[in-house]
């Protein structure tokens, strides 16, 4: 009885999530779209996939599926994910995060992936604590940011990470994103309605 109320609980309560979290992919293999990016043989999928990660720089326009793959990459790789956002985290945040780190690290707990959106809003300062971390290797750090890095990013701390550019989905991407979240029986509509290709 009480594995039924708790399956039951669990379904309502993922179905009360928007559909584009429930909808978003664990695996590299429903990642849709970035092929030049993460795609089969690329310099990113190799490093996941042989669980060598460095740091990395998803740049590109919303929409692209930066915070997607970042979480892929965690869910892969098996390492501990945190994610903040840079317009509502400062250093306290960042140096708690970064001792927390160090400490899973020294106990044997593995390294820590740590997600910073829209890193381009951090100053100097900011992203100047990250430095030595990255550097040795404490935390694998996965920026997003909507604006050139090259401009944005201070030099010695992208100099320590690989740029990957998102590029927008097309057309065809999307629907088949669509046509996914309508058939899906866990997470989407379980084929409750139809679309013509067109609409």
């Amino acid at each position: 009885m009480e594995n039924l109320f708790g399956n039951l609980f669990e379904t309502e309560k993922r179905q009360t999530k928007p559909l584009a979290d429930r909808m978003r992919p664990e695996r590299l293999s429903d990642f849709v779209g970035q092929e030049s990016a993460v795609g089969t043989g690329s310099p990113l999928r190799r490093m996941i996939e042989r669980d060598v990660l460095q740091s990395v720089l998803f740049y590109g326009p919303p929409g692209t599926g930066k915070t997607t793959l970042a979480k892929v990459i965690a869910h892969v790789t098996g390492e501990k994910f945190e994610a903040i956002n840079a317009v509502s985290s400062g250093v306290p945040e960042l140096r708690k995060l970064i001792a927390k780190a160090q400490e899973d690290r020294r106990n044997g707990r593995g390294r820590t992936i740590v997600f910073i959106d829209e890193i381009h809003r951090f100053n100097k300062a900011q992203q100047d604590v990250l430095l030595p971390y990255v550097e040795n290797g404490t935390i694998v750090l996965i920026g997003a940011t909507t604006e050139n890095p090259f401009f944005e990013i201070n030099s010695p701390l992208l100099s320590r990470m690989k740029v990957v550019r998102l590029e927008k989905l097309q057309a065809p991407q999307i629907q088949q994103i669509l046509e996914r979240a309508i058939a899906d029986t866990e997470r989407g509509f379980g084929n409750s309605f139809k679309a013509e290709p067109e609409a």
